[in-house]
């Protein structure tokens, strides 16, 4: 089945049009960092994560987190940037990803600032990693991610707090990548007025 069948891209639009996504801060107080949230179907909805390398000394070790990193000079746009990065890691192109729009600014403890882009992929491939910077790569059932969000009452919570975690198998998400899901999960699934799974038709 294919994703533009089964997830709701037009409810992903209204939804981020309408929302009071998190700003920037003050220019030079951040580095300026983006990720790519990619949605994509497999039976069910799911995000495309990675898990990075156990490297001795490698600041994010072994840690999960969303395909994406820092914004270079020749970059043309933040979107940009995105876009080669996801190529970069994961050998994803562009023409296989539908750009939905920035999920907005999260900013990390180690003064990066980081704008989160939500985008669907086709889930073609072939998913391709650099080892010394990639251990795995993830698909995570969005659902799972709502069923703990659920259970843990993470609901109506402050977003600024640091004790989110998703514990998924066997790893743990926490940290801005948890804050990131946190605010996803709240924004998509949890609005009052809307379905229980407003991404699938």
């Amino acid at each position: 089945m294919a994703w533009s069948r089964s997830i709701n891209k037009a409810f992903l639009k209204q939804i981020l049009k309408e929302a009071q996504i998190p700003s920037p801060p003050a220019e030079g107080l951040y580095q300026p960092t983006c990720v790519f949230l990619l949605i994509f179907n497999k039976i069910e909805p799911h995000l495309l994560a990675i898990l990075k390398a156990d490297t001795e000394g490698y600041p994010w070790r072994n840690q999960v987190a969303l395909p994406g990193g820092h914004i270079e000079a020749n970059d043309a746009s933040p979107v940009d940037a995105v876009f080669r990065e996801l190529k970069e890691e994961l050998n994803i192109p562009k023409e296989q990803v539908e750009l939905i729009g920035s999920m907005g600014h999260f900013q990390t403890i180690n003064r990066k600032d980081i704008e989160v882009f939500i985008g669907l992929w086709n889930g073609l491939g072939p998913v391709r990693y650099e080892t010394r910077e990639i251990a795995k790569v993830l698909e995570i059932p969005v659902q799972a991610l709502v069923d703990i969000h659920r259970t843990e009452n993470f609901h109506a919570q402050p977003n600024d707090l640091q004790q989110f975690t998703y514990p998924i198998n066997d790893l743990t998400i926490w940290g801005a990548t948890a804050r990131i899901l946190h605010y996803f999960i709240e924004l998509w699934y949890l609005r009052p007025d809307l379905p229980l799974k407003p991404l699938i038709f």
